[in-house]
C-alpha cells in the first residue's frame, strides 16, 4: 500500500443539470464559448451564439435529452458516478490510500469543486484522468485549460500528474475487444465512430485522428477482421466548415448501396454513453441505416462502468504511483 494519500480526479465533458431549454442553454453557453472548442473571434462568435444559436439549440436538444434522461438524471453524469464508485471501492480492496472525486470540463460537479472535496480530504498528490482515450485540443486540451485555470488561483497547488491518452493502452485495447466479442456477430460490418472535430484544428496541428487510427488498428488487429469488414467515421459535426471525414450519418446513408445490409457500431472515443451515443448514434443514425435499405442495425455500448474498464482506469493510475 503506498503511504501518501493520493487524490484521483476523473474529469468527462459535462452535461446540463435538466433536460430544459434554460439549463441547456446555460451548458451550451460555457461549452461553446471555450476558445478550445470553439475558436472564433469572440466578438462575431458570441452575439451568433446569444441571439440565434443558443435559442434555437437548446429548444431542439432538449427534446434530444429528454429522450435519453433517467431517474439517475443525465447518463453521462449517473454513469460517471458508477465509475467513481466502482474506481473507488476497487482501491479500498487493493488496500491503496486513493480518494476519487469526479469533476465535468462544463457544468456539474465543476473541477474546482472536485479539486477542493480532495483538499478538504488532505490528499497529498493529485492524479488528473481526463476519460478520453484519444487527445484533441478540443477535449483533453481544454481539460487542462480548466484544471490550470483553477490551481492558478493557488498559492501551495499539489504535485499532480496529468494523463494525456491512453488510445493503445494494452488494458482500453482489451476491455474494448471484448466488448466488441460479446456483442458482435461476424456477418456485420464493424464500424467505429468517433466523435468529430473541424479539419482545420487538425491542420493547426491537432493530432487527434491519427490517435482515433491506432486505436482502431490495435483492435482489428485482434480481432483479426479484414479490410471489408470494418470501417473508420466521424459524428457530431457542428457548423458548416468541414470536419473530419467520412461522417459517420453519410456513410450509413450510402452502405446499403455498397452492399452493406448489417452494421454494428462502436464510439471507443467515449468513455460514458451520452447524448451523443444513445440519441445520435443508436437511435438516429439507426433510422438513416434501416430507412436507406439497411437490415440490421447494432449500437454497442461504451465501457461505461464495466469491470474490465474499472480495471483499466486503477492500472492506469496505479503506474503513475
Amino acid at each position: 500500500m503506498n503511504k501518501q494519500k493520493i487524490g484521483v480526479l476523473l474529469i468527462n465533458l459535462g452535461t446540463p443539470d435538466k433536460p430544459t431549454p434554460k439549463a441547456i442553454s446555460t451548458y451550451l453557453w460555457q461549452f461553446l464559448t471555450d476558445p478550445r472548442v470553439v475558436d472564433l473571434p469572440r466578438y462575431k462568435w458570441f452575439p451568433l451564439l446569444k441571439g440565434i444559436i443558443l435559442p434555437l439549440r437548446s429548444r431542439r436538444v432538449a427534446k434530444n435529452y429528454a429522450s435519453i434522461w433517467t431517474e439517475k438524471g443525465s447518463p453521462l453524469l449517473s454513469i460517471t458516478q458508477e465509475q467513481q464508485r466502482a474506481l473507488q471501492e476497487y482501491f479500498i480492496q487493493q488496500e491503496q490510500n486513493i480518494i476519487v472525486e469526479i469533476g465535468m470540463t462544463y457544468g456539474n460537479p465543476s473541477i474546482e469543486d472536485a479539486i477542493q472535496r480532495l483538499m478538504e480530504k488532505h490528499v497529498e498528490r493529485l492524479i488528473v484522468l481526463p476519460l478520453y482515450p484519444q487527445y484533441s485540443s478540443s477535449t483533453t486540451g481544454a481539460v487542462f485549460d480548466a484544471f490550470a485555470k483553477v490551481i492558478h488561483t493557488q498559492r501551495g497547488f499539489l504535485p499532480f500528474d496529468f494523463i494525456h491518452s491512453y488510445h493503445i493502452n494494452k488494458d482500453y485495447i482489451s476491455a474494448l475487444v471484448k466488448s466488441i466479442k460479446d456483442q458482435w456477430q461476424p456477418d456485420e460490418f464493424l464500424l467505429f465512430s468517433f466523435h468529430g472535430i473541424p479539419l482545420r484544428y487538425e491542420n493547426m496541428g491537432d493530432y487527434y485522428r491519427e490517435h482515433c487510427k491506432q486505436t482502431v488498428l490495435e483492435v482489428i488487429d485482434q480481432l483479426g477482421l479484414t479490410e471489408n469488414q470494418w470501417g473508420l467515421s466521424f459524428q457530431s459535426r457542428f457548423g458548416k466548415e468541414e470536419w473530419l471525414q467520412p461522417y459517420t450519418d453519410q456513410f450509413l446513408m450510402q452502405a446499403p448501396n455498397q452492399n452493406i445490409q448489417k452494421v454494428a457500431v462502436i464510439c471507443p472515443g467515449f468513455a460514458a454513453d451520452c447524448l451523443e451515443t444513445l440519441e445520435e448514434i443508436e437511435e438516429e443514425n439507426k433510422e438513416i441505416f434501416l430507412t436507406n435499405g439497411g437490415t440490421s442495425y447494432r449500437y454497442i455500448p461504451a465501457l461505461n462502468a464495466s469491470a474490465k474498464h474499472i480495471e483499466m482506469m486503477a492500472n492506469l493510475i496505479l503506474n503513475r504511483i
